[in-house]
């Protein structure tokens, strides 16, 4: 485990106001995209997804962004459907 100084993606957004430019959500949607491309690949489904399961590294303005909290994850298996229920 490492430490995440950076807080969360949901209280950053917060902070903003909402808004970020296009370049700066850019940068954040492709870290996210990565780690659920990579997650997929070693056959893990995280079914949690949301911004407070996204913590910055650090409190730099370019940190990069974490992904935690794998509670609800499951390992996929080619013969069955995923089926979440909360």
């Amino acid at each position: 485990m490492r430490l995440c100084k950076g807080g969360e993606l949901l209280d950053k957004i917060l902070s903003r106001g909402g808004r970020y430019t296009e370049e700066d959500a850019k940068v954040i949607v492709v870290q996210i995209l990565s780690v659920i491309a990579y997650c997929h690949l070693q056959d893990v489904v995280h079914c949690d997804l949301k911004p407070e399961n996204f913590l910055f590294a650090t409190r730099e303005e370019d940190a990069s962004v974490r992904v935690i909290d794998f509670g609800l994850s499951d390992f996929i298996r080619p013969d069955l459907q995923v089926h979440i229920i909360l």
